[in-house]
């Protein structure tokens, strides 16, 4: 009984601790905006690519062979 007061005791702990780090990191200001510039570009870019590479693109393309389908 006691090891088990110990383990929930110790996750308590790392609990607190990590509610404290987000916390903590939330308050943080960034000196510039690169971050989310590169995190809209690539999120365009991913739009893009799934736009350009879905099935229908892929399979339908006139370089893809002789049209048959399975």
């Amino acid at each position: 009984m006691v090891e088990l007061g110990v383990f929930l005791g110790l996750m308590g702990v790392a609990a607190a601790w990590l509610v404290r780090t987000l916390l903590r990191r939330g308050k943080r200001r960034t000196e510039n905006a690169d971050g989310l510039l590169i995190e809209v570009a690539r999120t365009a870019q991913a739009s893009s690519d799934r736009s350009s590479y879905n099935s229908n693109a892929v399979h339908n393309s006139i370089t893809h062979g002789t049209g048959y389908r399975p």
